[in-house]
């Protein structure tokens, strides 16, 4: 699955547009970079059609959203060529705005993915958050105990929405509406910096970009990566005594430097 995957990728370098977090820009083109995709960051909704048009995905991210036009236009055109989008509603929940934009979005276009954190896919699922700023809530953590029940949830969900759901947490999930992997990746400092979110976002526009006839196994290839990169990265830091800003940098050398051999030798998943 990863070989054909990451073929896929290096074979069609997918450029991949996104109207993101102006926060976290700089990571997201980097790491669409390390991942063999080609970034391009145009927001303005007067161009945003045309560059969309000669894209291979789409990423939005509404970490601080301030203009919906750029997005509702860029999806829209996407959806006409049929590039997949992908979706981050970052602290959808946390305002009435960003649930009024979240829903004018989704009424606008279709998404091909939907990538939160448990309490943004909660506040979708279900229109009940008491998410604060963008970070999960200890009540909503991804345990062992509730992570079939949360896997449940995202398969409901993806029959609602259309979508592929990807949750983001100390186990991740990816869900269509038969199949659930739940992912056992990754290293608890990923969410000490800033961007990890974001950057996991922007890997799937290039994940999917590259694989747009099968979004589920390019968003599981996508999250698999994220998460072995993260272990890996942890291991650079601390031999070099590092602390957090250590990390982000070796986390998008990692990405840049793993392969399908090593991914599948450290990768951990569950079928459910």
């Amino acid at each position: 699955m990863l070989d054909k995957v990451f073929q896929n990728i290096n074979r069609i370098n997918p450029i991949v547009h996104c109207i993101t977090n102006f926060v976290t820009v700089n990571d997201c083109a980097n790491i669409i970079l390390a991942c063999g995709g080609s970034p391009t960051m145009a927001y303005d909704f007067r161009e945003v059609a045309d560059i969309t048009s000669k894209t291979n995905a789409l990423v939005l991210n509404m970490g601080t959203v301030s203009d919906n036009d750029a997005m509702i236009t860029a999806g829209r055109r996407s959806n006409e060529l049929n590039h997949p989008v992908i979706i981050d509603p970052v602290g959808v929940g946390g305002s009435r705005f960003r649930v009024d934009t979240f829903r004018q979005l989704a009424d606008s276009m279709q998404f091909s993915v939907i990538r939160g954190n448990i309490s943004e896919i909660k506040a979708i699922a279900t229109g009940k958050s008491d998410i604060r700023g963008v970070d999960a809530t200890e009540a909503d953590k991804i345990t062992e105990n509730n992570v079939y029940e949360i896997a449940a949830m995202a398969k409901q969900l993806s029959i609602k929405m259309k979508s592929v759901i990807v949750i983001s947490g100390p186990i991740d999930i990816v869900a269509n509406k038969e199949i659930a992997y739940l992912v056992r990746n990754g290293h608890p400092i990923m969410a000490k910096i800033t961007g990890s979110g974001c950057m996991s976002t922007a890997m799937l526009g290039a994940f999917c970009g590259g694989n747009p006839d099968d979004i589920l196994e390019a968003s599981l290839a996508s999250t698999v990566t994220m998460g072995v990169c993260g272990e890996l990265a942890y291991e650079k830091t601390a031999a070099a005594r590092g602390g957090t800003m250590t990390f982000r940098l070796h986390l998008i050398d990692q990405v840049s430097l793993v392969t399908p051999e090593i991914i599948c030798e450290m990768m951990r998943i569950e079928k459910i």
